[in-house]
């Protein structure tokens, strides 16, 4: 029986860079950065004092009394999961629930609304904590309210891989999909944790940049003034088809999603493997899964999240799995590191550039490490024919998950 073959017709996002998709991409591809010095007075207690915020904030999209039973990362995952609905022109097209999946992750999920709440209980006691606590805090939420919203009947799922999740949940959407469960499926990833505990945490391990008095600067992926990545928030989603289903209904098809692959390291609970074993594994299997060669791929979204270490196991990797004849960047020295909504913003990226020939710049790149040999797409964009995208992301606890865009 032959395999069925999945497309993408809709995409919705909320990031450091812009409210939806369009202002995303344009700011992308300019090459302008969503960094911001922090200016609240918890700030000014830590390390680090820059992030990368929505650039709109869900409060001034949403009900203001929808917007209180939500954690801020339920409310972006609403927010990209409805614009790419509506982007795939299926907010009337009767879509038939028991064929309509969810697969939306968080690799922290609610812990502002945890920490909050905490807050509350402590300074006022067991009686002021909101009964819609529970709902807010748990990882599963923003699956579930996107599910809830559109009528999803055929399941809903949030994976959490930290880093990885994103990507991890189109992977497994994929694989709904192909195995005939569901005919529809939206995909993505959330995070929205810019709070003193989680600045806080990633500043005690030294991961984080502290370029405070520089913040559009601070996120340099593969330079070798690098000190870190910058927490960023915000949510990306994707409207997945069996390819039947979306040309019966005439639909418009941004890219075909050809493969994926899941591995992990088996090494750290932090560090990656720096040989990149389990990275280049999920290369391999990415590539057999959507049947195109390592040359084949002609450009990458690359995990790149300006750290010392991960930077050059993912170069090394890129190398050992022969990908090197593609265009790289890394749109994470735009937006920060959106945790587990990274993998699910990049493959949007990634689908563009296939869809309209254009690669974003990497942006702070002055001064490339002497391990980069790979060609990267530096300070300015790069025009030219995508057949074959590569998005990879990688998480603590050492998952790697592998995406596969070509033309449709």
């Amino acid at each position: 029986m032959s395999r069925r073959e999945v497309v993408v017709t809709g995409l919705g996002a909320t990031t450091p860079l812009g409210g939806d998709v369009a202002s995303t991409w344009e700011a992308m591809v300019a090459g302008r950065s969503g960094v911001i010095a922090l200016t609240q007075d918890w700030a000014q207690q830590l390390p680090v004092r820059i992030a990368a915020a929505m650039k709109v904030d869900p409060g001034t999209v949403l009900d203001r009394v929808k917007l209180r039973r939500l954690d801020r990362s339920e409310a972006a995952a609403l927010i990209a999961a409805h614009q790419a609905w509506a982007d795939a022109g299926l907010a009337d097209a009767g879509v038939d629930g028991e064929r309509l999946a969810v697969v939306v992750g968080s690799g922290i999920g609610g812990a502002t609304t945890l920490l909050n709440q905490d807050d509350i209980l402590e300074a006022s006691g067991p009686r002021k904590v909101s009964p819609h606590t529970i709902p807010m805090l748990m990882p599963n939420g923003p699956a579930a309210w996107v599910g809830l919203e559109l009528g999803a009947k055929a399941g809903v799922h949030a994976p959490t891989s930290a880093c990885a999740t994103g990507a991890e949940a189109v992977a497994w959407a994929l694989d709904i999909l192909r195995s005939g469960r569901a005919n529809v499926a939206v995909a993505g990833g959330t995070e929205a944790v810019i709070h003193p505990l989680p600045l806080a945490g990633f500043a005690a391990m030294r991961a984080m940049s502290t370029r405070n008095d520089d913040p559009e600067a601070a996120s340099r992926p593969f330079d070798k003034g690098r000190d870190g990545f910058v927490l960023g928030e915000g949510s990306g989603a994707m409207v997945l088809e069996t390819e039947e289903h979306a040309r019966a209904r005439g639909a418009r098809i941004y890219a075909r999603l050809a493969g994926a692959a899941m591995t992990s390291d088996g090494y750290d609970i932090v560090q990656p493997d720096p040989q990149g074993h389990g990275i280049v594994r999920a290369i391999n299997a990415a590539l057999r899964d959507a049947d195109v060669s390592a040359s084949d791929i002609a450009h990458v979204n690359a995990h790149a999240t300006s750290t010392a270490v991960g930077d050059i196991a993912e170069i090394a990797a890129l190398r050992h799995a022969r990908v090197t004849n593609a265009v790289v960047t890394s749109t994470k020295s735009m937006t920060g590191h959106l945790l587990g909504a990274a993998g699910a913003v990049e493959s949007i990226a990634a689908i563009l550039s296939v869809y309209h020939g254009i690669v974003p710049p990497t942006i702070n790149l002055d001064d490339p490490d002497d391990a980069l040999d790979l060609d990267v797409a530096a300070l300015k964009a790069r025009h030219l024919e995508v057949p074959a995208a590569l998005n990879d992301s990688f998480g603590f606890g050492g998952h790697n998950a592998v995406l596969v865009f070509t033309k449709a």
